[in-house]
């Protein structure tokens, strides 16, 4: 049987990611220096509002998913959010203090918030459903590579126009612009307007019609998440390693390489393969990844568990996005991943706060044997659960 192509659409919102990712890494890989060397800012106040720029990201993004469903209309709700962070980055050049730069910063973060959740259910509206591992998988993909090109390109911008920080800010407005435009121009949005009246996405009768199989996928997505703290501190282990700091931001370029080039791959064959046996594998390399970095003490160990850490997200992160997408009610798609993302989301803040107390108190090595702990815990949880088979996990549809 002849599989569908992944539709030109499809591509499109992977190029869309991709400049805007562009775009906000420029900037947030040297926003910290810039607001600690250039504007005076004490790393407490950075890491407070990083934390409000995170939260307003989370739960824009059940109200921007819920709206989106509510009107059956998703691109325009994309295209606002894509155009919200594009127009806020000169703020980020423009600032001279607290103030402006907060407001970039909480701009920016609301414009990812309402773009992500429909952006997500426009891709499943867009895609047939025996593709869609594949789709979600392409989208991270590329998304990824701006990532990687992102931090790239300002370290060269930095190198090449003497640390102006400001300079580099305003270039970032060049591609964020070029999402939203592609993104306006190039994507054909499939009328999901609801036949009869849906009310209140986020009202108690809708969130039941959720089903146990999204609660299921929503609650899995909440343990990967707590089994995998945040990469910071992949970073954190790189320095303890002796490893020159002017090579350490390239952990994350080497882990982000990984990650693009494998979630295409792993997307296309989750359309394959039972959902639920990916899974366990994604977990098992976790499992490997956190005790290889936790015992080694070389550079080679280091490379070999951030080699692993990639290959886990490329395995997992599209796959519960299509999870999500095969589970939830078509019509309460936006919804169903705002609340995914918004549940994810706090879990990783717990799980990256547990590490820090773990690793100031306990030493890095006991924080990656006790991520290797919950992975193993997760993967004894999702095990159980296919044995009981009850409810089953949402296969391939």
């Amino acid at each position: 049987m002849t599989r569908p192509k992944i539709p030109r659409s499809i591509w499109i919102l992977g190029f869309v990611s991709m400049l805007m990712d562009i775009s906000s890494e420029m900037i947030h890989s040297l926003l910290p220096m810039f607001m600690v060397g250039t504007l005076g800012i004490s790393v407490f106040v950075v890491g407070v509002i990083d934390g409000i720029a995170e939260s307003t990201t989370l739960l824009v993004k059940v109200f921007s998913g819920a709206l989106s469903d509510r009107l059956g209309k998703r691109k325009m709700l994309a295209v606002l959010g894509y155009g919200i962070s594009a127009f806020s980055k000169p703020l980020f050049a423009l600032s001279q203090g607290m103030g402006l730069l907060l407001t970039a910063r909480l701009l920016d973060r609301a414009g990812k918030g309402i773009r992500g959740a429909p952006r997500d259910a426009l891709i499943t509206d867009i895609t047939p459903a025996e593709i869609r591992g594949q789709a979600f998988g392409l989208r991270q993909s590329l998304d990824t590579i701006g990532a990687v090109a992102g931090p790239l390109l300002a370290t060269a911008l930095m190198l090449l126009w003497a640390n102006d920080y400001r300079h580099i800010f305003w270039l970032a407005v060049i591609p964020g612009l070029g999402a939203m435009l592609l993104l306006f121009i190039g994507v054909a949005e499939p009328d999901t307007r609801p036949q009869v009246s849906l009310g209140n996405p986020l009202s108690k009768h809708n969130l039941k019609r959720m089903g146990q199989e999204y609660w299921w996928v929503v609650s899995l997505g909440c343990l990967f998440t707590l089994a995998r703290f945040s990469e910071a501190f992949l970073i954190l282990r790189a320095q303890q390693l002796s490893v020159p700091v002017a090579l350490v931001p390239l952990v994350m370029v080497a882990m982000n390489l990984i990650y693009a080039a494998t979630a295409y791959p792993f997307g296309k064959w989750s359309d394959r393969i039972s959902h639920r046996h990916m899974l366990a594998g994604g977990l098992v390399i976790l499992i490997a990844s956190d005790l290889i970095l936790g015992y080694s003490q070389s550079w080679g160990g280091l490379l070999a568990g951030i080699t692993l850490w990639g290959i886990h997200m490329g395995m997992t992160q599209g796959l519960l996005a299509s999870m999500v997408a095969s589970s939830a009610p078509s019509d309460l798609r936006g919804t169903a991943f705002g609340f995914f993302n918004l549940v994810s989301g706090i879990a990783l803040l717990l799980a990256s706060v547990v590490a820090g107390l773990l690793w100031d108190q306990l030493g890095s090595t006991f924080t990656f044997y006790t991520g290797a702990a919950f992975a193993t815990v997760s993967l004894i949880g999702l095990l159980v659960h296919a044995a009981r088979n009850a409810p089953s996990l949402p296969e391939k549809k």
